[in-house]
């Protein structure tokens, strides 16, 4: 009588250190542990041999083992337990194959620009930022090569390649800072001719464009929203036009 006291005891003991968050419960749920008597006040009496049973479910769940699986691994031979085991284990390199793949698409959401243009267009938008043109600018010119990309793909291809030397010349990035200042000012602003005749001698003077033939619907695509965004710019390039006839 005694020792079985001390039994009951002994489990009680592990019971509650191995379950403080209520695990043996789902164990019984599942099948997996089975259920003690209880006793006058209606208290389970976990006896030694339960107490070891939930370690051994609770040893094989924290190792990654499916619950669904562990009846099977607790009742399986030496050979059966260590196939069991190795199957377990190529699935949970596979389960963290996949999350180290989603940590990596993870982390290029942190980066907006590379998750949805060309390696070359985000070179040029980071180049834009690192040179202290304002998000506003940044962000008009993402979503318009975004749209590029998906109109003229081999134009937008070609022009991000054109850019990203421009941006190489200290004069187009003065003038790309002056427009990104300008975008808000008025469209009768005295400065914004300065702007233009700047403009219109820089692409007089750039170097040859590439062989590409243009592609009209991507020129009017950019220019309409160029003209659309801020209507000192759409100013800027009607003076730098007039100028050019």
């Amino acid at each position: 009588m005694r020792g079985a006291v001390r039994a009951g005891r002994a489990g009680q003991l592990l019971e509650r250190r191995h379950d403080r968050r209520g695990a043996a419960a789902l164990y019984h749920d599942r099948g997996l542990l089975p259920e003690p008597p209880r006793d006058s006040s209606g208290y389970r009496r976990y006896d030694a041999d339960h107490a070891v049973l939930l370690v051994k479910i609770r040893t094989l769940a924290r190792a990654g083992v499916p619950l669904a699986r562990v009846k099977e691994l607790l009742a399986a031979g030496p050979a059966e337990f260590a196939a069991a085991i190795a199957e377990i284990d190529r699935r949970l390199r596979t389960q963290a194959e996949e999350i180290r793949r989603t940590r990596q698409r993870i982390a290029h959401l942190s980066d907006g620009d590379r998750l949805f243009v060309t390696p070359d267009v985000a070179e040029y938008l980071r180049q834009l930022r690192d040179a202290g043109v304002g998000d506003r600018s940044i962000r008009l010119e993402r979503d318009l090569w975004i749209l590029l990309q998906s109109v003229a793909p081999d134009q937008a291809a070609a022009w991000a390649g054109e850019k990203l030397a421009a941006f190489g010349d200290p004069e187009f990035r003065a003038l790309y800072l002056d427009y990104d200042a300008a975008f808000d000012w008025s469209p009768d602003d005295p400065r914004l001719p300065a702007i233009a005749a700047r403009t219109r001698r820089w692409y007089l003077n750039r170097p040859p464009e590439t062989a590409l033939p243009p592609d009209p619907a991507a020129a009017h695509l950019a220019a309409a929203a160029a003209d659309a965004a801020s209507p000192a710019w759409a100013r800027i390039a009607l003076l730098a036009r007039q100028d050019h006839s």
